[in-house]
């Protein structure tokens, strides 16, 4: 054990530990998850804090040595190492500074190894003095949480990129396949199974547009404003050279903001990022819906698609299968609704020049990210790449159909397309049948105008 103080007292830190005094308060007082913070939120924080280290050394302010020792340090984490010395719950008091200073603990105990010195010889490394120079949590915590949030959100991008791709393929393997359109859960007009496809294709891609700009709007950060955004304690050359730092260190632009003070105590952009991961959870669920309903039967539902099987459905019904996948999809996108309304608690509980509420907010939108990112991935690789049509059944369902004589209105009228319609529906006749019986229309014209592909399309169905 080695000893460590702070400003309220004298605690016993195992020795073979990198964090320290401030670590070990947040582990006693904050035990609210059970879980640590996000690994991709620690390799964020450090490639935050080796961007302030490269800025301090600019300026000349940081001690050449120290800094290489804690840019060394900041390596080892951003590379994977050390990802056990963050034990901290994500979700804490005090905006952060619980997770910010496990980090400085971290950096300078790691330093100070380097060095050849001992653990805890903050007189020589300080957490305080040197892993937090020309900083403060205010700063640097909202800052880490965009570097991961744009990190995160990379991959869910690519999720949901190739969930769209694999729509857009099925859009056109199904491009034939007329089906019977639903509004109200009732018959409609006919669409093609294609069409339906692309259409999910479209909403989603529309999500991805939204949640784009959300994180393109994240670029804007405070870093060099320190506890209030006035900027205390950072030279201005700091100011001007960290924002240049964390753009080399992360490979992405980031540009100091233009009212520090604002980008300190306001987190509305938080708010846009939640919301465009709940948008399109919501166009999600719609999807998802509808294919746990075109799958539904298989004798008693539509019975329009054939999902892969994947387990056992029922532990006393034998022989069936539930679309599990679709519904942990749902499940998933349920939880992304609920976390966007911690957000937006979050993000409207600030006052005056902080919102003490990040971590909250952070924790429920790297849940959000993750979360989508392996439903989708799971719902395209045990659902969607294996999804087969039922094309009986959907043109069992447009032959039944007393729908399509919608198509017929603009050749007949709507008083004998109404006439039509009641007695196919009142004598369970096919809608041609009685077409014909009544001699409104000939087969060949009967045969034109409910072609599957002039019912699918603009214009008058059957009209040159």
């Amino acid at each position: 054990m080695r000893k460590e103080h702070d400003f309220l007292g004298e605690l016993e830190v195992p020795d073979d530990v990198y964090y320290g005094v401030q670590t070990l308060r947040a582990i006693e007082n904050f035990k609210i998850t059970g879980q640590r913070v996000d690994s991709d939120f620690v390799q964020a924080m450090a490639k935050v804090k080796k961007a302030t280290v490269l800025a301090n050394l600019s300026t000349g302010r940081m001690p050449e040595k120290i800094g290489k020792a804690l840019i060394q340090a900041a390596d080892e984490i951003i590379e994977g190492k050390l990802l056990d010395q963050f034990p901290v719950d994500p979700i804490q008091g005090g905006a952060g500074t619980s997770f910010n200073m496990n980090m400085n603990e971290v950096l300078c105990n790691r330093a100070l190894e380097l060095t050849g010195e001992a653990k805890g010889r903050y007189d020589i490394i300080s957490p305080n003095n040197h892993g937090n120079m020309a900083q403060s949590t205010n700063d640097t915590f909202p800052t880490a949480i965009k570097v991961c949030l744009n990190h995160k959100g990379k991959n869910l991008i690519k999720s949901l990129n190739r969930l769209v791709d694999e729509l857009e393929k099925k859009g056109e393997e199904y491009k034939d396949i007329v089906k019977m359109g639903r509004t109200h859960l009732q018959d409609a007009v006919p669409i093609t199974l294609g069409q339906e496809m692309n259409s999910y294709a479209s909403s989603i891609r529309r999500g991805i547009e939204r949640i784009q700009h959300a994180l393109d709007t994240i670029h804007y950060v405070n870093m060099g404003g320190t506890a209030v955004g006035t900027g205390l304690n950072a030279e201005p050359q700091y100011i001007i050279n960290v924002a240049k730092s964390l753009s080399e260190v992360t490979g992405e632009t980031y540009k100091t903001a233009d009212n520090m003070i604002d980008a300190t105590n306001n987190t509305d952009g938080f708010a846009d990022v939640s919301s465009a991961l709940k948008n399109t959870a919501l166009v999600i669920i719609k999807m998802c819906n509808d294919f746990r309903m075109m799958a539904s039967g298989p004798r008693c539902g539509y019975y329009e698609l054939k999902l892969p099987m994947r387990q056992p459905g029922s532990s006393i019904m034998p022989g069936k299968v539930n679309p599990v996948i679709a519904e942990v999809l749902n499940q998933t996108c349920y939880q992304v609704i609920g976390n966007d309304l911690a957000v937006t608690l979050g993000v409207e509980n600030g006052q005056f020049e902080l919102n003490v509420m990040e971590p909250v907010m952070a924790f429920n939108m790297f849940n959000s990210i993750k979360y989508l990112t392996n439903a989708i991935d799971g719902f395209v690789d045990k659902l969607l790449l294996k999804l087969e049509p039922n094309k009986e059944q959907c043109q069992m369902w447009i032959d039944r159909s007393v729908g399509i004589v919608t198509a017929l209105l603009p050749h007949v009228g709507y008083e004998n397309s109404a006439m039509m319609a009641k007695e196919a529906y009142n004598t369970g006749r096919p809608i041609r049948e009685v077409v014909l019986e009544k001699g409104l229309l000939t087969k060949e014209e009967i045969d034109k105008i409910l072609a599957p592909a002039a019912m699918t399309t603009p214009g008058i169905a059957g009209k040159d």
